[in-house]
């Protein structure tokens, strides 16, 4: 068996799914049972300066150089945790070797269809890994996990391979974007790093949203409704008033690719009291700030027409767009995957992220940190879905990277 199919089907049968309502770091204990385990492997291997992080769930090891004439330390980074949208718990992982290019049955009545994920044309005669339709799979970003560990054994078992001084990272609570929050940067040690944790073969990311948080909250007036006329202010009806008013077709399920939006991601109500949350997402500076003013906008609006102060609104800041400190003095580390990735007969593509990751923010904490693929399909979900060729391909790539002088 592949090491690095060895290392995922490893790994992402462990529970790690990070929960942002328990407010503590790691947001969930249960991301500490991976980061034990890579700090054994990682010990094991012979890694120097293995550290974890017992308080607040990180893994740091560094691999030494054996070419004295490499002087910067380049990093790679994954994240530990799963998303919370859909359980983690349980992951039974299907293998499907040599994919005939017909739907895959899952369980549960889930079907993997090529109608619906066209992509999975790609992969005929490849092997694919799937879920079995009643958890995800954990592909964003155990496959990261295990393909950094597996560069990691590479190097750490055959000192003849040059290459300068390598630091690795497991993160937790990315998919919360709470990964960076305790990252130490200067420990670390790197002089700048790639994320694993994009998505098919080939993509290259240093663009990603700027991202925000909108938080409406509706006070409303209670008022028995056989007496209710000219009186009652339903704080239900009011929120989806508020609703109405944001632009109707800057939704994720009508954008891609730099075009952002408003998603409302929770909302619970009555007659006196009613919320909304939002996240706010543009690739651009100026929109992403017209977008928070427009959010409060909407908020005053309200207010206005109902007489009082029912509608309160607040806007916070969750990150921002990398490219700002990437381009254009660490362009050559989208130059030096890309060249790397045609050697390897991938052909890369440059494409945004539309969402967020740890490499955003440690781009601002001083670490200048673009994204790299992992070969994963439909993250978050009971459809994702892994190629073990393209995670073969990325070990290959990242060890291109770790040897480049």
């Amino acid at each position: 068996m592949s090491t690095v199919l060895e290392r995922f089907l490893r790994y992402v049968k462990i529970d790690t799914q990070s929960d942002e309502a328990t407010g503590t770091s790691p947001s969930t204990a249960k991301q500490h049972d991976l980061a034990k385990l890579l700090f054994d492997e990682l010990t094991v291997l012979g890694a120097a300066d293995v550290r974890y992080d017992r308080d607040h769930c990180y893994v740091y090891a560094r691999i030494p150089a054996t070419d004295d004439a490499v002087k910067e330390t380049l990093g790679f980074i994954a994240h530990m945790d799963t998303s919370p949208d859909v359980s983690g718990k349980d992951v039974k992982p299907k293998i499907v070797e040599n994919y005939d290019g017909k739907d895959i049955p899952l369980s549960e009545g889930y079907t993997l269809s090529v109608k619906e994920f066209p992509e999975l044309s790609d992969y005929v005669g490849k092997t694919l890994i799937t879920t079995d339709g009643t958890t995800l799979l954990g592909a964003d970003d155990k496959a990261g996990v295990a393909e950094i560990m597996a560069l990691c054994e590479i190097l750490l078992r055959d000192p003849s391979i040059k290459h300068g001084p390598i630091a690795i990272a497991f993160t937790p609570d990315e998919e919360i974007g709470e990964g960076p929050d305790h990252f130490d940067v200067e420990g670390f040690g790197a002089d700048y790093a790639y994320t694993v944790d994009g998505g098919a073969l080939g993509e290259i990311e240093y663009e990603n949203f700027n991202g925000a948080t909108g938080t409406l909250k509706v006070t409303g007036k209670s008022v028995h409704p056989g007496s209710a006329k000219d009186k009652m202010v339903n704080a239900s009806l009011v929120a989806m008033e508020f609703e109405g008013l944001l632009p109707k077709n800057e939704k994720p399920e009508y954008t891609e690719g730099y075009e952002g939006f408003y998603h409302l991601v929770h909302m619970e109500g009555a007659i006196e009291e009613a919320t909304l949350v939002y996240i706010i997402r543009d690739h651009d500076r100026e929109k992403f700030e017209e977008k928070k003013a427009n959010f409060l906008r909407c908020a005053d609006i309200i207010n206005e027409k109902y007489g009082y102060a029912c509608a309160a609104a607040t806007v916070e800041d969750s990150y921002y767009n990398m490219k700002e400190k990437i381009d254009p003095d660490y362009l050559f580390l989208i130059e030096r995957a890309k060249g790397y990735m045609e050697g390897l007969g991938i052909a890369p593509k440059v494409c945004p992220i539309r969402g967020g990751t740890d490499g955003a923010r440690l781009s601002f904490m001083g670490l200048p940190c673009p994204n790299l693929c992992t070969g994963g399909h439909n993250f978050h979900g009971r459809y994702e879905f892994s190629c073990l060729e393209s995670m073969e391909k990325i070990v290959e790539l990242l060890l291109k990277l770790a040897t480049h002088k």
